[in-house]
């Protein structure tokens, strides 16, 4: 009797790993295990240190939630983080604004001198982070680059006042920063974009306009989102440039939680904030992902 072919041959629910499996396995085992020893460890220490008290010099490790309680309820640490919040989408929305025209200028028309205008996107990345900062302390300050050229304009009478030691100088300094972080990934979706849509839209009547909203805006969303996390998620933890450009007026939540590792000698109540900045950030980052 034939044997019936039509009936799905059963496997074993459990089987051992094929050669290529365990090939494949041993080549992710030291990465996976790196990144276990190296990003969840210390954020479980973090986690486990935010459910202590410290005593002035004495650290309690009797589990609770009075940090947290505090960290919600005190007004201080509550406008920190909302002022954070509203900082960093400040910065991400002008940062990926203002990188999307570069990133469409070099997908679109860079031609063969692509990797020239990726090299120059990449030149801020040359200097420190520190350096940086100071040189835009020069340039927004009180005598610095931006007023004096206002004022030999005639343009102002005086020295403005409004664009260093406050929000405006931390907005404007994270969005220059994060703006190569930007470019990247939207260069990257708007690259991978076939040109044979636009034709198509073109043939069919689309202006110029409507065609980049319709076409080429939609499909290169993907580059948007990525710039849009990779710049929101570090800037909302950003406490060097809040420190030497913000002013009183200018703080976010990291400074706070610096402050408190340090000078307060309250790792505690650091490491509930930063838990606490990481809650919120990881759910407006969900939330803003699309399904």
């Amino acid at each position: 009797m034939a044997e019936d072919v039509s009936k799905p041959v059963k496997r074993p629910a459990l089987r051992f790993l094929s050669p290529n499996e365990w090939r494949g396995l041993s080549l992710i085992s030291p990465a996976f295990g790196y990144a276990i020893l190296m990003l969840a460890a210390p954020l479980l220490l973090v986690f486990l240190l935010s459910m202590w008290t410290q005593n002035y010099l004495d650290l309690d490790t009797t589990l609770t939630f009075a940090n947290y309680r505090e960290a919600i309820t005190d007004p201080l640490y509550r406008l920190l983080m909302i002022r954070s919040i509203i900082i960093s989408g400040i910065v991400t929305v002008v940062t990926v604004i203002l990188a999307y025209p570069v990133a469409y200028f070099v997908a679109f028309y860079g031609g063969p001198r692509k990797s020239m205008w990726l090299l120059l996107i990449t030149i801020p990345f040359w200097t420190s982070y520190l350096i940086r900062i100071f040189l835009w302390k020069v340039i927004l300050g009180y005598n610095g680059v931006v007023n004096s050229s206002l004022m030999g304009l005639g343009l102002i009478e005086e020295p403005l006042t409004i664009i260093l030691y406050n929000a405006n100088a931390v907005v404007i300094t994270l969005a220059h920063a994060w703006a190569p972080f930007a470019i990247l990934p939207i260069y990257v979706a708007l690259s991978r974009i076939d040109t044979s849509l636009l034709e198509a839209a073109r043939d069919l009547g689309d202006g110029p306009v409507r065609r980049f909203f319709r076409v080429t805006l939609p499909l290169s969303m993907s580059g948007v989102v990525a710039a849009t996390l990779i710049v929101f998620i570090p800037t909302v933890g950003d406490y060097v440039t809040p420190r030497l450009l913000g002013g009183t007026n200018g703080l976010m939540i990291a400074n706070m939680i610096q402050i408190q590792f340090g000078k307060a000698n309250n790792a505690p109540l650091g490491s509930a904030l930063a838990v606490s900045a990481m809650v919120i950030v990881a759910s407006i980052s969900i939330a803003y992902v699309p399904a």
